[in-house]
């Protein structure tokens, strides 16, 4: 009887891990006049404790760079205050509860603000973050991700928007498959 508990234990938590969704985001170095080559992926994965963004990336700068979630699903360049700008047709950190802050991940602010990405000393990206806010991938299919020049402080002090630079890389998330 207890052979029999332990089969049926295993086997829901394996159909339990089955079932949670997952999808590899296409990433491309991004500049004002458009989307460049590869960047490598992003597979975004639920789990029990929110969304898990997994890196492949190669070819960026050494050091921390910010990573967030944007609102529109698009790498394309956009004219912002008449000027150029990379991904710019993303639009702003993803933000439906309309808070106007940028924090952490785990805070208050934009729903978009993830970890910050880091990238070693040979431009590679391995590194798991989790979004803890973020529970299932269709809160965040049809929307873009962005990895940013420079780190970010998850604040809007002294800068806005945790003081991140400019674009650098985009992808597209497409509905979990």
């Amino acid at each position: 009887m207890r052979h029999h508990r332990l089969i049926a234990s295993l086997a829901g938590l394996w159909l339990a891990g089955a079932a949670l969704a997952d999808t590899t985001v296409q990433m491309h170095q991004v500049t004002e006049q458009g989307i460049a080559e590869s960047a490598g992926t992003v597979t975004i994965s639920e789990s029990a404790h929110g969304l898990v963004f997994t890196p492949q990336l190669q070819g960026l700068a050494p050091g921390t760079h910010g990573f967030h979630i944007h609102e529109n699903p698009s790498c394309d360049p956009a004219e912002q205050d008449g000027k150029p700008v990379a991904a710019g047709a993303a639009g702003g950190h993803y933000d439906p509860e309309k808070t106007g802050r940028h924090g952490f991940p785990w805070g208050d602010g934009h729903l978009g603000d993830l970890p910050a990405v880091y990238v070693d000393s040979g431009g590679n990206a391995t590194n798991p973050v989790l979004a803890p806010r973020i529970k299932e991938l269709s809160e965040v299919s049809g929307r873009s991700l962005m990895v940013h020049k420079g780190g970010d402080n998850h604040a809007d002090h002294p800068e806005p928007l945790g003081g991140g630079g400019a674009r650098i890389a985009c992808g597209v998330i497409s509905p979990a498959q």
